[in-house]
C-alpha cells in the first residue's frame, strides 16, 4: 500500500509544482481513514529525500528543489585506499568522496551526499556523505572479536576497520572466526550486525578464497537436503531411461574441452550431406532429466545460478556426482542428452533443425591443445588419427559460419583472458594470456548456432522463454571513447546518430593493429550494455542476432537448465503445450532471469577478486622488476597500467609521479604541468613494480624514469598497506 501511495505522490509532483498536504490528500482521493498513513508516507519520503518540504510547508520532488543543487543521493562504492565514489542517476560523473567524508558508508549503501565542490580544472565533483539512507542488504565478511563476553565483527571496509556488535546465536563463535554478517541499521554510531554463518577461521588454509566465495553467497558445501536427494539418482544410464529417446550411440560423436575439464556438457558430430550442405549435431547433457523442478537439487542450483571458476578450483552449481558424473559426457559411457541437429548450407545459413531427447556414447574426450595441434600445425597426437577427417570438416564449416556471422555484424572484441597457473597447494607459478585457438573458436561457433536454433524454436512457437539479450551501444560513452582515440592520433569518422554493429566493427578494424588494442577493446566494450537474461526478447546486439538463448551449458548455468526444462515440457512431453504450462512459466521465468543475471554478476565479481588476489600474490616476488605496459585507465588520483605480457594491472599514483599532473575528465588524460607529457588510455609506458600485497589485492607501479624517488615512495606505500 505504501509503495502505491509513494508512486502516486511522485506522479503528482512530476510537473515540478509544490503542493501542501491537503492538496496531496485531495489528489490521492483515498478514504478518510487513510489520511494518517498518507502523512506517515510523506514523512518517510521526506526522510529518504524523495521529496522536499519547503519553509511554506509545501512538498516538491527533491530533484526540483533548491536543495538539490548541493545535495543528492546515490550508491556508494569505496576504494581500497579509503576514499570512495557515489554514483547518482542522471549525473554523468560520479562524486568523489574523500576518506574523511565517507562516514561509515560501505559498498552498495544508498547515501545522501552534500556536494562541496563541482567538477572543474580536471577535478571530479567532491562531496561529503551526511546520511546513510539504506544499507546494502548483501552479506559481508568479518572477523570475530570476543571481548567481555560480547561478540563483535571486525569489518574492514575502504581501508577502515569497524567494530560492530553482533546479534544472533554468537555462542558458537571464537576469536578469529571468519563469518558472514548483515548490517542491521543505518546509523553511523552503535552499528549492529546479524551473525549469519561461520565460514572458517583466519588460520585455516585457503580461508582468503573461501571468504571471497562466502561474501558473494557461494557455498563450497551443499546442504544436507541436496546430499540426501543425490542418493536417489542413478550413477549410470539404464534401459528405462531410454524411453522416447533417439539412439545416437552408433554415431561418431566426441567432445572438445580444456585439459582439466571434468564437467563436460557438450558433444559434437558432423556429416557432409552434399556439396552445398552440412549436418551439424550439438548434443547437450540432459541435466533437467535428473534435476526435477522444485527438488532440493533444483532449488540449490537456482540459488547458485552458475558454477564459479577460480584460479585453482571450481565451485559447481551441481554436486560433483552430477557435474562430473552422470551428467558429464564422459567418453565410452552411455549418456542422456538433448540433441540439436542442424542443416547448414555452404554460406553459413541455418536451413533447418531438429531438437529431440537422445542417448549418445562419446567416442573420445579431446582437448583444445591437441585439436589445435591438428588444425593449426598438422601434428596428429596418438589416438586422434581416425577423427582427423571429421575435425577438418568441422574446421571447414566453422570458418563458413564465422564468415557469415561477421558479414551479418557479429562483433568479436578479441579481448585476451588471463590464465593463472598454480601448484597443488594453490601457490601461483605463472600468469599469462589464455590462448584462444581454432579449436576454441570452432566450439564457440557451433554452440552459438545451437543456441540460435533453440531460441528460434521457442520464439517461433510464441511460448514463454528465457533469452540472452544485449542492448544497444551507449552513444555518450562511445563519444567519450572516440575522444581518447583522437588523442592517440586515431581519427574516427562515423555517424553516431545511427550506430549499429557495422559501426563497431569498423572502429575495431581501425584499432586492431594498435599496440594498445587490448586496452582499447576493453574500453570500447564498456561503451555497451552488459548481456543479461530476460523474457522480453530484444535480441543480442553484439552477436547481431534476433533470437538467442543459453542452451549449451546446463551443468554450469541455471538458465540453460531452465531452457532444457522448457523444451521438455513444451515439445517432448506426452501432453504437449497446455495453458497451465504457459501460465506456470510466465509466472516464474522473470524471477529466474533476474536471479540468474544477479548470480552471474556475483560469480564474475568473485572470479575477478580472486584473480586480483592471485595477481598481487604473484607480483610480491617481482618487486623492483621492469615491465612494458599500456595505460588502461586514468583517474584524478593516478593511472592504471596493464602489463603487455600477462595483463596484470597496477596503479601509478599521482603522488608517485615526478611532475605535477592535471587530470582532464573529458579526454581521460593526465598532462604534466612542467613537461607537458600527456598520458591517456592506450599510452605505452615502462614501469617498475613498487609494491604488492595479496591481503589488500593492490599492486603499485612507478614509471621507470621516476625511480630516483623509489625509496621515498616505498615509505609512503608501506604506510598505505
Amino acid at each position: 500500500m505504501k509503495e502505491e501511495i509513494k508512486k502516486k505522490i511522485m506522479e503528482l509532483l512530476s510537473d515540478r509544482k509544490a503542493r501542501d498536504a491537503i492538496q496531496i490528500l485531495e489528489y490521492l482521493n483515498y478514504p478518510k481513514e487513510y489520511d494518517s498513513l498518507i502523512m506517515e508516507v510523506l514523512k518517510e519520503m521526506e526522510n529518504e529525500y524523495d521529496i522536499y518540504l519547503t519553509r511554506h510547508k509545501r512538498y516538491l520532488n527533491f530533484a526540483d528543489s533548491e536543495a538539490s543543487k548541493n545535495f543528492c543521493k546515490g550508491i556508494f562504492q569505496g576504494s581500497k585506499e579509503g576514499y570512495g565514489f557515489v554514483t547518482v542517476p542522471n549525473l554523468e560523473e560520479d562524486i568523489f568522496i574523500p576518506k574523511n567524508y565517507k562516514d561509515t558508508a560501505m559498498d552498495g549503501d544508498l547515501v545522501f551526499v552534500n556536494i562541496l565542490e563541482y567538477s572543474q580544472d580536471g577535478k571530479k565533483s567532491e562531496g561529503k556523505i551526511v546520511k546513510i539512507l539504506k544499507r546494502d542488504p548483501k552479506t559481508k565478511i568479518a572477523e570475530v572479536l570476543v571481548e567481555k563476553n560480547l561478540c563483535y565483527a571486525l569489518l574492514t571496509t575502504n581501508n577502515k576497520e569497524l567494530k560492530i556488535l553482533l546479534t544472533g546465536d554468537t555462542k558458537v563463535l571464537v576469536d578469529g572466526d571468519i563469518i558472514t554478517i548483515q548490517i542491521l541499521n543505518e546509523k553511523s554510531k552503535n552499528l549492529k550486525a546479524k551473525f549469519l554463518k561461520r565460514v572458517g577461521h583466519k588460520n585455516d588454509p585457503d580461508i582468503d578464497i573461501i571468504a571471497v566465495l562466502a561474501e558473494h553467497d557461494f557455498d563450497v558445501e551443499f546442504p544436507d537436503s541436496v546430499l540426501e536427494e543425490l542418493k536417489t539418482i542413478k550413477t549410470e544410464v539404464v534401459g528405462s531411461d531410454l524411453k522416447g529417446r533417439v539412439d545416437l550411440r552408433g554415431e561418431e560423436i566426441f567432445t572438445i574441452d580444456g585439459d582439466d575439464t571434468k564437467d563436460i556438457d557438450d558433444a559434437i558430430s558432423i556429416k557432409k550431406l552434399n556439396e552445398e550442405e552440412y549436418e551439424l549435431g550439438v548434443h547437450i547433457a540432459d541435466v533437467s532429466y535428473y534435476v526435477k523442478e522444485n527438488s532440493a537439487l533444483d532449488l540449490e542450483a537456482r540459488k547458485r545460478g552458475t558454477s564459479v571458476y577460480l584460479a585453482d578450483r571450481v565451485v559447481p552449481m551441481l554436486p560433483h556426482q552430477l557435474s562430473n558424473g552422470i551428467c558429464s559426457l564422459n567418453p565410452n559411457v552411455d549418456r542422456l542428452t538433448i540433441s540439436c541437429v542442424m542443416k547448414i548450407n555452404n554460406k553459413g545459413k541455418l536451413l533447418d533443425y531438429k531438437i529431440f531427447p537422445s542417448v549418445i556414447k562419446s567416442r573420445k574426450q579431446m582437448t583444445y591443445n591437441n585439436v589445435n595441434k591438428i588444425l593449426e600445425e598438422g601434428i596428429i597426437p596418438n589416438d586422434y588419427q581416425e577423427f582427423v577427417p571429421s575435425l577438418k570438416l568441422m574446421q571447414e564449416l566453422a570458418s563458413i559460419i564465422r564468415k557469415d556471422k561477421i558479414n551479418k555484424g557479429y562483433i568479436d572484441f578479441l579481448i585476451d583472458e588471463v590464465k593463472i597457473i598454480v601448484d597443488q597447494n594453490g601457490n601461483v607459478l605463472d600468469i599469462k594470456k589464455r590462448y584462444r585457438g581454432v579449436g576454441e573458436k570452432l566450439i564457440e561457433d557451433f554452440m552459438i548456432m545451437a543456441n540460435v536454433a533453440v531460441a528460434s524454436y521457442i520464439a517461433n512457437a510464441n511460448l514463454p522463454g528465457i533469452y540472452r539479450v544485449h542492448g544497444d551501444v551507449n552513444v555518450d560513452r562511445l563519444k567519450k571513447f572516440l575522444n581518447v582515440l583522437q588523442l592517440l592520433g586515431i581519427s574516427v569518422k562515423e555517424n553516431l546518430n545511427n550506430v549499429n554493429q557495422k559501426t563497431i566493427q569498423r572502429i575495431l578494424n581501425l584499432i586492431k593493429d594498435n599496440k594498445a588494442f587490448q586496452v582499447l577493446a576493453i574500453q570500447m566494450l564498456s561503451c555497451m550494455d552488459k548481456a543479461k537474461y530476460q523474457t522480453n526478447n530484444i535480441g543480442h546486439f553484439a552477436l547481431s542476432l534476433r533470437n538467442y538463448t543459453h542452451f549449451t551449458s546446463p551443468i554450469r548455468r541455471y538458465p540453460d537448465t531452465t531452457t532444457h526444462r522448457l523444451l521438455r515440457e513444451y515439445f517432448f512431453s506426452l501432453d504437449g503445450i497446455t495453458e497451465e504450462k504457459i501460465n506456470h512459466f510466465e509466472n516464474i521465468l522473470d524471477d529466474i532471469c533476474l536471479t540468474s543475471s544477479e548470480r552471474e554478476r556475483a560469480s564474475q565479481d568473485c572470479e575477478r577478486e580472486v584473480d586480483d588476489m592471485k595477481m598481487a600474490e604473484y607480483m610480491e616476488s617481482h618487486i623492483g622488476e621492469t615491465y612494458e605496459g599500456i595505460v588502461s585507465g586514468v583517474t584524478s588520483f593516478g593511472m592504471f597500467v596493464m602489463l603487455n605480457d600477462n595483463l596484470i594491472e597496477g596503479l601509478i599514483r599521482l603522488e608517485n609521479m615526478s611532475d605535477n599532473f592535471i587530470y582532464d575528465p573529458n579526454t581521460e588524460s593526465l598532462t604534466g604541468s612542467n613537461t607537458k607529457q600527456v598520458y591517456t588510455i592506450g599510452s605505452p609506458v615502462t614501469i617498475k613494480v613498487l609494491a604488492s600485497s595479496k591481503e589488500t589485492r593492490k599492486i603499485d607501479f612507478i614509471l621507470e624514469k621516476d625511480d630516483l624517488n623509489e625509496k621515498k615512495q616505498k615509505k609512503k606505500i608501506k604506510k598505505k598497506y
